[in-house]
């Protein structure tokens, strides 16, 4: 990723070609603040700078297993850090939709193989409900009631 890509302006990365073609990314607050911390270097145009003057880094297995051995994280892949993103999104209540975009999927069907994060704000919403309704019953609560025609 480049310098250039990167706009705080309007909290975006401005991505001139992916797998999708050209997109704007999102970027929260923390995101941004981490890319403000990371010093520039003279004559280098990458945010991730190589060995090499001018080059970015090829490699992230290296520094990955740096930090993961730092953080005890044994066994995280770099990709789990973005199914991480996707089940932090879902817990909190975000629709598969916007998790999609979040992610950059173009297509629903992509995102919809993140369905099993989304069971535990489903189970919420249902716990929510289903105590509503048992406390307007446990007080009593009068209502008139209308008998239904058997259809069948």
């Amino acid at each position: 990723m480049r310098w250039d890509y990167v706009s705080v302006e309007h909290g975006c990365l401005m991505l001139p070609d992916s797998k999708t073609g050209r997109k704007a990314i999102r970027l929260n607050a923390p995101a941004l603040e981490v890319l403000q911390n990371i010093p520039r270097l003279g004559g280098n145009p990458y945010v991730i700078c190589g060995q090499k003057p001018g080059c970015h880094l090829v490699n992230l297995q290296k520094p990955w297993r740096r930090i993961r051995k730092r953080a005890e994280l044994h066994d995280v892949r770099i990709h789990d850090l973005r199914h991480s993103f996707a089940s932090v999104a879902a817990a909190g209540g975000q629709s598969l939709l916007i998790i999609g975009k979040m992610l950059g999927h173009t297509q629903p069907t992509t995102t919809a193989r993140y369905a099993h994060l989304a069971d535990d704000p489903v189970r919420s919403a249902t716990e929510a409900v289903g105590r509503h309704i048992a406390t307007a019953m446990a007080k009593g609560a009068s209502a008139d009631i209308i008998e239904l025609e058997k259809v069948c």
